[in-house]
């Protein structure tokens, strides 16, 4: 059996790719890559979905390899997924990301329209953590060690 060699990225798909990528840039990531659409069949063998079409965006965080990939499929039309998740459903439910500000980085988020989950809790004065709602309902865990 083959082992894992390092990992690479996290896929995301999401039916607002612009929207998506303007909250994780706003976060501090960069793009690191894009393609537009993207059909045919490399997408169709690694999918299992005929006559799929995608478009994607790779995201970077700063002094990291391992990436978000945001994918948004022009066909076949998605389903309304599940915005309102809460993180005890089964499935991916939070990506995380360590900032260096939790405060201000919840504070500029709010004002852009996401706001908390609960609240800002603090884990024995080593981590402070918040859940914040972003596009699409996906849940983004922000921490910063104290």
């Amino acid at each position: 059996m083959g082992r894992i060699k390092r990992f690479d990225h996290i896929g995301v798909t999401v039916a607002n790719l612009d929207e998506a990528t303007r909250f994780f840039v706003a976060l501090g990531l960069h793009v690191d890559g894009q393609a537009d659409g993207l059909e045919g069949e490399f997408l169709e063998t690694v999918c299992g979905i005929p006559d799929s079409r995608t478009n994607i965006v790779m995201l970077k965080a700063p002094d990291s390899d391992v990436g978000i990939e945001l994918s948004s499929f022009e066909r076949p039309v998605h389903g309304p997924g599940q915005p309102e998740a809460m993180a005890n459903e089964p499935g991916l439910r939070s990506l995380a990301f360590e900032v260096d500000n939790l405060r201000a980085a919840v504070a500029e988020l709010e004002s852009q329209g996401y706001g908390l989950i609960g609240g800002i809790g603090e884990y024995e004065e080593v981590w402070a953590m918040a859940y914040i709602r972003g596009p699409e309902g996906l849940i983004v865990a922000l921490a910063q060690r104290r």
